[in-house]
């Protein structure tokens, strides 16, 4: 039989769909693509914003409109948090726990033809390990090593459809990446919902496994999906700054670039904690015009190397909700694109400092004579050349192409992995 999957979202359900793809096909089914006629799809939902809601509902909608006789499985985020979304066609619906189930399930509902409904109503769930051993398609491999928020963000419904922080065992997660690594990744990204918050639940630190990781042998880069600026303790600082594995960039979410935002958002940080490039929301409730100039002075005084800009999303449920002075969808947007000028000016600025040094780029992709990858603090750099993939290069940066720094190999010498 055959299965379509599609992944809506961050890297934690990026990384769960890798590992539901390989139990499907250990089972003995094929993998083909969500666009093809198949037997089973698979909807991996998202709930971060109101747009991620209506994309996982119009994924489901398509799967059942591609194949009526297919078994549809929606999980994740967006059932979670709407365990009582109903939709004509939709066979199992299994929120953020069990998905290790989810060949099981598929085939309970092939014997008996009966929708099944399987979430958690409670937030003291162990964390529920996963594994991988490949990442088809991908130069770096994700390792997802923490589930759960417990910040509770006024803007935020993630810590009520993900549950309490748990996490993944520290010889569990060290054994993962030793598999990958063997398997030619060379990269590897740890990922999580609060991934900082790692160990937690079981006397352990996000240092403690930092260390214990830098130690693989293989290992050429680790990189840290996302962290929040209070868990950036001297401890991790240190073995960051200490260690040629870890890259030398980090993605710290910001968040507001006002103190009485951040207040509002129940941020544990105000502004004096920022020398960092990181993720912005504009249009939060009660941002005055004010307050938005402020974040941009306070973005270009950071002088971040890249912003990401998200307009504030209402979300049912959360503290944001019941707030005054919601600010005019047409109004967030245009705070977004002034936002985003900004960080390409940044980002400019930033490739500049790199112009004719060496770099080295890990290939991820060869077009038209041209091999496109990232440098360890996250260039996009376009190679001159076609040079192997999933290879590190070493490349001299000559000119800026926006969005990318063009480079090119003096020696077509790809070095060594």
């Amino acid at each position: 039989m055959t299965v379509g999957i599609c992944t809506l979202g961050c890297k934690v359900n990026m990384y769960e769909s890798e590992y539901i793809t390989g139990l499907f096909q250990d089972r003995g089914y094929t993998i083909q693509s969500f666009d093809d006629v198949c037997d089973i799809y698979v909807i991996n939902t998202c709930a971060v914003t109101n747009t991620s809601d209506l994309k996982s509902q119009k994924m489901i909608r398509r799967a059942i409109r591609q194949n009526q006789d297919a078994c549809i499985v929606a999980m994740g985020c967006f059932v979670q948090a709407n365990q009582d979304y109903h939709e004509q066609g939709l066979d199992i619906v299994l929120g953020n726990k069990d998905k290790s189930r989810i060949v099981d399930l598929v085939e309970e509902y092939f014997k008996n033809r009966q929708q099944i409904r399987d979430f958690y109503q409670d937030f003291d769930q162990e964390f529920e390990d996963m594994a991988i051993t490949r990442f088809e398609g991908r130069t770096r491999a994700f390792v997802k090593i923490q589930d759960g928020c417990e910040n509770f963000c006024s803007y935020c419904i993630i810590p009520y459809v993900r549950g309490k922080c748990r996490s993944k065992k520290v010889e569990v997660a060290l054994r993962e990446i030793q598999d990958l690594v063997q398997n030619g990744y060379q990269e590897v990204v740890l990922t999580g919902i609060h991934t900082g918050n790692y160990g937690v639940d079981r006397n352990v630190t996000f240092a403690d496994l930092l260390k214990e990781i830098v130690k693989i042998s293989g290992l050429k880069r680790l990189r840290i999906s996302s962290i929040e600026i209070t868990e950036l303790t001297d401890e991790v600082l240190e073995i960051i700054a200490s260690s040629p594995v870890i890259v030398d960039h980090l993605h710290i979410p910001l968040q507001a670039g006002s103190d009485p935002i951040l207040r509002l958002m129940n941020r544990k940080y105000d502004l004096a904690y920022f020398e960092k490039k990181l993720q912005v929301i504009v249009g939060f409730p009660s941002e005055s015009e004010e307050l938005f100039q402020q974040t941009l002075s306070t973005v270009r005084r950071f002088a971040f190397s890249k912003i990401h800009v998200f307009p504030y999303s209402l979300r049912s449920g959360t503290k944001a909700e019941t707030l005054p002075m919601q600010v005019d969808p047409i109004e967030k947007k245009e705070r977004a694109k002034k936002l985003l000028n900004v960080s390409k000016e940044l980002e400019i600025e930033y490739f500049k400092k790199f112009l004719n040094k060496e770099v080295e780029v890990l290939v991820e992709r060869v077009k038209d004579g041209y091999s496109y990858g990232h440098t360890g603090n996250y260039l996009a750099v376009k190679i001159k050349g076609e040079h192997p993939v999933h290879e590190m290069c070493s490349a001299w940066i000559e000119e800026i192409e926006y969005p990318y720094c063009v480079a090119e190999v003096k020696d077509q010498v790809p070095i060594s992995s």
